[in-house]
């Protein structure tokens, strides 16, 4: 069992995958921190350096190494993972791809807290982080949309995680 967890920064991915990994007793993987490892540097670090392009690939090759190299997992990808490369035909070939669909406000709400860990948006205003967030979320959703499951923030519970995996409708 291969399960991703998909959508916008914010959005709960990698809360949602550590509890499904320890409920399904399976291993859990963060795609940004398995690049941090590989690369012995922060994403923003990689960001700053190399740029965008750069660390998209790098994601993608590690997307790939984690889902080659083990049988089943739980993955929290990054929010731009299945826009790039394919990813999103490959994760959905690969296992089950799962959306964790949260409005512009819930992801502003949350977003503005954690700004500075976050490379994409850590130096935005609050004006400037709502816009980011529409416009990116607009240009994302066509991919998002792609996956086996979706759930809103607001449904999703373990319970009602858990029956959607094993009885998708």
């Amino acid at each position: 069992m291969k399960i991703y967890l998909i959508g916008f920064m914010g959005c709960g991915k990698t809360h949602w995958a550590r509890q499904l990994s320890e409920k399904l007793q399976i291993p859990f993987f963060d795609l940004d921190d398995a690049i941090v490892e590989q690369e012995e540097k922060p994403v923003t670090t990689i960001f700053e350096e190399e740029g965008e392009e750069y660390f998209r690939l790098l994601e993608k090759d590690v997307l790939h190494m984690i889902t080659e190299s083990h049988e089943s997992f739980i993955m929290a990808c990054g929010g731009g993972t299945p826009c790039y490369y394919n990813n999103i035909d490959y994760m959905k070939r690969q296992g089950t791809t799962i959306w964790i669909n949260c409005s512009v406000q819930c992801l502003f709400d949350r977003l503005i807290m954690e700004r500075e860990k976050r490379p994409l948006i850590k130096d935005l205003t609050d004006e400037g982080l709502r816009s980011y967030i529409q416009k990116k979320y607009a240009s994302r959703k066509i991919f998002y949309e792609q996956a086996s499951i979706i759930l809103s923030e607001e449904q999703t519970n373990m319970d009602y995680l858990l029956e959607r995996i094993f009885h998708p409708q």
